[in-house]
Formats: C-alpha cells, sequence, structure tokens
C-alpha cells in the first residue's frame, strides 16, 4: 500500500477517533511484530523503538499471540517488557489465557493470569475420541500439543509412538515434556488439569484420513466460541479499553481480533478478510509495520498535519 495513503488514513483515524486519549496498540507476534533471523525470533529494531515511542506517549502495548507464555517469555520475554517498562498485557493460546507479563522481585520475568477459558471435559473428551478413532484406524503418526492454565508447565508434547520421542524431542525444542501412552493415559492425564488450548497435527496420506470425517492434518481446539478476538474482547474489559479507538496488526486468519480494533493492519502477503472497525491498511512485513508504528508516533506528538 502506498506510504502516502497510510500517511493519510493514520491521520484521518487519529483525528476522528480517540486514539490520542483512550487508544491501544494491538499485535500478533510470528510473521506481524517478529521475523527468524539466523533461526532466532528477532523483534526488529524499528519495531521495538516505536512501540516504545508510542507506549512513552501512554498508549499500552498489548500482544495477541498463539504462542504460550513461557514461550514469550524464554524466546524474547525480556526485550519485549524493555518496550514498556511496566506490566505488558498477554492474549495467548488463541484467546484461552490471558493476562500479564511482568517483573519479579528477582528480575525475573513471570506471567500473571488475569483470565483463562479451559476446555470442558465435553470438549476435551471429543477430541480424544477422535484420537482413538485414529489410532484404532493405524494412524499413530500424530503429535498432540497441549496447553495447560499452569502456565509454568508450558508445552506438553504426546505421541502414541514411543519410537517417535527422539524424533519429537529434537523437531520440537520449546517443549517441556515429550510422553509416549496409551489413549487412556493421555485421557487421565488432560482430565486430571485445565487445558487451554490443545493442537493436533497428524501426518498421514490424504486417501486415510478421508475414512476419518473429522480430521484434519492440523487444528486448533480452545473452548468453545474462543479465539483470538473474544480473548482479546475479555481482557480489553478487564482493562477498561474500547478497541474501537486501538490500532491491530496481524497476518494470518487466524487474527480474527482484527475486526475488532478501530485500524486493522494487515501484514504480509496473504489477503485477509478481517476489515477493522473504521479502516484497514496493509504493509509487507514488520520492517514496514515498524515504519507505520513511528508514523504513528509522530502523529501523537503533533506532526503529520
Amino acid at each position: 500500500m502506498d506510504p502516502q495513503a497510510i500517511d493519510q488514513t493514520l491521520r484521518d483515524f487519529v483525528r476522528d477517533s480517540r486514539f490520542v486519549q483512550e487508544g491501544a496498540v494491538v499485535t500478533d507476534l510470528d510473521g506481524t511484530a517478529v521475523h527468524e533471523f539466523e533461526q532466532r525470533i528477532v523483534i526488529p529494531d524499528v519495531v521495538s523503538h516505536s512501540l516504545k515511542r508510542l507506549r512513552d506517549h501512554g498508549r499500552p502495548v498489548i500482544l495477541n499471540s498463539l504462542r504460550f507464555p513461557l514461550n514469550v517469555i524464554r524466546t524474547f520475554g525480556r526485550e519485549w517488557y524493555a518496550i514498556s517498562n511496566a506490566p505488558l498485557p498477554l492474549v495467548s493460546l488463541n484467546g484461552g489465557l490471558m493476562g500479564r507479563l511482568v517483573e519479579t522481585r528477582e528480575g525475573e520475568i513471570a506471567f500473571e493470569e488475569i483470565r483463562a477459558y479451559p476446555l470442558t471435559a465435553a470438549e476435551l473428551d471429543e477430541v480424544l475420541v477422535g484420537i482413538q478413532g485414529l489410532v484404532d484406524g493405524g494412524i499413530d503418526d500424530l503429535v498432540l500439543f497441549y496447553y495447560p492454565r499452569d502456565w509454568t508447565q508450558g508445552e506438553l508434547i504426546w505421541t502414541p509412538s514411543p519410537e517417535k520421542v527422539g524424533e519429537i524431542r529434537a523437531k520440537y525444542l520449546s517443549a517441556t515434556r515429550i510422553i509416549s501412552s496409551p489413549v487412556g493415559a493421555l485421557r487421565n492425564d488432560l482430565h486430571a488439569q485445565e487445558i487451554c488450548m490443545i493442537f493436533l497435527l497428524i501426518n498421514a496420506e490424504e486417501d486415510r484420513l478421508m475414512a476419518y470425517q473429522h480430521a484434519k492434518r492440523s487444528s486448533f481446539v480452545t473452548h468453545g466460541g474462543i479465539d483470538k478476538l473474544s480473548g482479546l474482547e475479555a481482557l480489553a474489559g478487564q482493562l477498561g479499553l474500547d478497541l474501537a479507538q486501538a490500532v491491530g496488526a496481524g497476518d494470518t486468519p487466524m487474527d480474527s481480533f482484527l475486526k475488532g480494533v478501530g485500524l486493522a493492519v494487515h501484514v504480509g502477503d496473504l489477503a485477509l478478510e478481517y476489515k477493522g472497525l473504521t479502516a484497514t491498511v496493509k504493509v509487507r512485513d514488520s520492517r514496514e509495520l515498524g515504519g507505520l508504528f513511528t508514523r504513528l508516533a509522530i502523529l501523537l506528538e503533533g506532526g503529520l498535519r
């Protein structure tokens, strides 16, 4: 999108909304505000500096990600916290768990829950019935990721195939624990705690999957009606924010929260259906997003009039 058109849209939004007084900035992480460089996930300086600039002007920054809190903390929690030097709101696990990144007395970054939407027993059983059917049908090349409400447990992975544990451990370095057991033992583990999100990944030929009408190669499961939008709405309600005055940035169809903010920013090549309540703009990558945030900060300082 032409930079001049983006500038005009930003000017119109700042002029016609209450962003200056009540607005916030909501951003997805992977593919939006961060990118991978030399096998490391990094926040471009232009993004971190511009977000800090906006935060210095009193505009809250909210992270909205599929990532689980422990992963956000371990990968770039300190860097993100430095943007605000104050508790940093986080919507994680596709809206299933919301809270703040906070600094402990020991100087570590931790997660403080504000609200959670665990799956019900019936929702867990629906997933388990599908898994049992796949395993009984001879499809054992599947991996189940599950994320407890207790954020300190991080990411747990289950497979029905003991021989694949080593391979999975080498591939998914973010996992806290890799488990291989019968489906019955998995059922007991899931029901023994509150689970906020499940991700099922199946590596099987399409013709074998066709026998299982509800089997998808990959699927995210959260409590009914919960996604990035509903999670953000719940968090905004707790924080007293009006999303119509907010700017939101995302890059995939998972970023449903874009249709709940005043100004939506689409990042990357995908054509997203979500439109902002007031306006929508498009940028190519995280660096261009940082440039947009910089222009927004300049507007707050009275520039670009």
